[in-house]
């Protein structure tokens, strides 16, 4: 498995968490928006890798402009949600393909 598959299927899980109604809402508040400033530079080299091993990259592109607007409470909720499908579905097609591959 590529490294941006692995850092696909954390970034994609952070984003479900953080779309949690009311949990994420509250962690993020909690400690001040950090958390978005990571997830932010987490889909940053997320990117740099998926560009590297030539995959896909909207998903990461759409969580660095989630972090950059998650701090609007349900505009956010929605952003994270969405950024979720699409890195955990991008995860789950490039395994697939990296695991046919080896075989």
């Amino acid at each position: 498995m590529n490294i941006s598959t692995i850092l696909k299927w954390i970034s994609g899980g952070l984003e479900a968490f953080w779309g949690i109604p009311f949990i994420g809402g509250v962690i993020i508040l909690s400690y001040a928006w950090l958390p978005l400033a990571v997830m932010f530079i987490l889909h940053i080299v997320t990117l740099m890798f998926s560009v590297h091993d030539k995959k896909k990259i909207h998903g990461s592109i759409l969580g660095i402009i989630t972090s950059c607007i998650g701090w609007i409470p349900i505009v956010g909720m929605i952003m994270h949600i969405i950024t979720a499908v699409f890195l955990l579905i991008d995860a789950y097609k490039s395994s697939q393909i990296t695991g046919f591959e080896e075989n």
